[in-house]
């Protein structure tokens, strides 16, 4: 690869090495497939190759509605850097039995396997350098920054969030998607010396594969709900005006293909929600409607307002939320639950601990959400902690490093609740 030393960087910490900048990709910008000769010829010399796979995608969050791919970057030894436009060629699945089961290195993987997956590519193995960086205990896991830490390479950032359906895409955006991929494999090699020292390689391989049967994520429960600053709003008609502009404002962006955010700020719906303005120029003498586009679609805005403001009350949402098959939240345990509480009292600071000592988030150990259930279930003892675990999803390796832990503090602190109760 071309890589250029960088003049001395005044924002580097002092007596930490000093980066190189990665500028120029190894063989040059390559051009963009856009035909099906092209696509073939691509798949053809990657099929010729052999080894790992560095892969990327960009999308348009933030422009376009949903998450679609707008580029696909491909790389491998021996064949190169392709650059694909989805669009053009939505049908990517004939590079599946080229790369057959070689591993496919992502970063961040669950971000990009399923809007990969509608362009038809189906990874059989997965690496995931962020994972990787996660289990290591890196205190940074974004991809600039892992390069940075393992490589000593500065890996420039500045097109992650760009418009990505932009036609024709910049040279300058195509350098950064083709430097995404250019390090991706060495990466992959680095860490993966680095987890056989550590003795979690194997752990990895567990997490790769779990990423890569993960079903693609359900469809939220009132996504409305999740408006920023939706907890200012004290009653449910409030809450109902916000329900029915963020239903109208998304109607709209999917129709437009934009991004919710840019045809009405989550700003303005929860504005309306606590002024109730009952006329279009109440509504426009709000500042957060101020947008030109906000303002051309008043009218539809104020009918929304006006379908919240004419519910029944037994129409209206509720404060609280949809019913969730979990646990209520551990600070009303104590008084509703107090055994369960107990041995979240037990468990909990005896796994992040555990964390701890392996250099670990606690969370790439246990999830919390694991753990809360299983104090819940009163009727889990230690006898089947591994069980309850491996139901839940938890991986081998985590059920060996934090099962028998938890099993013992739950069944310490039955036994002490027991004591109490006689």
């Amino acid at each position: 690869m071309t890589a250029e030393t960088s003049s001395a960087n005044p924002t580097q910490p002092a007596g930490e090495p000093e980066l190189i900048d990665l500028e120029e990709p190894a063989g040059g910008i390559p051009p963009v497939l856009t035909t099906e000769s092209q696509l073939r010829r691509a798949v053809d010399a990657f099929a010729a190759a052999r080894g790992p796979v560095a892969v990327d995608a960009e999308r348009a969050s933030g422009y376009r509605y949903g998450q679609h791919n707008f580029l696909v970057q491909l790389r491998r030894e021996g064949a190169g850097t392709v650059l694909i436009d989805p669009i053009e060629l939505p049908d990517l699945s004939a590079f599946n039995d080229a790369i057959g089961d070689d591993e496919w290195v992502f970063h961040a993987a669950s971000q990009d396997l399923h809007p990969l997956r509608e362009q038809g590519l189906e990874p059989r193995r997965i690496f995931d350098t962020e994972l990787a960086a996660r289990l290591l205990g890196m205190a940074r896991v974004g991809l600039g920054a892992v390069v940075a830490d393992i490589l000593g390479l500065r890996l420039a950032k500045e097109h992650s969030a760009a418009d990505w359906s932009k036609r024709p895409l910049p040279e300058s955006w195509l350098r950064y998607a083709t430097l995404d991929v250019e390090v991706l494999v060495e990466l992959r090699d680095r860490l993966t010396e680095r987890l056989a020292d550590a003795g979690k390689l194997e752990w990895a391989h567990q997490e790769f594969a779990a990423v890569l049967a993960a079903p693609p994520p359900s469809p939220r429960v009132d996504p409305w709900r999740r408006t920023s600053h939706i907890t200012d709003l004290r009653t449910r008609r409030a809450l109902a005006i916000a329900r029915e502009l963020w239903q109208e404002r998304d109607d709209v962006a999917q129709r437009r293909d934009v991004s919710p955010g840019r045809v009405l700020p989550d700003r303005a719906i929860i504005k309306a929600a606590q002024v109730l303005p009952r006329s279009v120029p109440d509504l426009l003498a709000l500042r957060e409607f101020a947008g030109r586009s906000v303002q051309n679609r008043a009218t539809q805005w104020l009918a929304a307002i006006q379908r919240a403001l004419a519910l029944r009350e037994d129409e209206l949402p509720s404060m609280r939320g949809p019913a969730s098959d979990g646990p209520p939240a551990p600070r009303s345990w104590a008084e509703r639950a107090p055994r369960a509480a107990a041995r979240l009292e037990a468990a909990r600071p005896a796994v992040i601990a555990r964390a701890e000592e392996l250099n670990l988030p606690v969370e790439n150990l246990l999830q919390p959400d694991t753990l809360r259930r299983l104090c819940w279930d009163e009727s889990i003892g230690g006898d089947r902690v591994a069980e309850f675990l491996a139901g839940r999803g938890a991986r081998p390796w985590q059920i060996e490093q934090a099962g028998p832990i938890i099993a013992q503090k739950v069944d310490e602190a039955d036994h002490a609740s027991d004591e109490r109760a006689i």
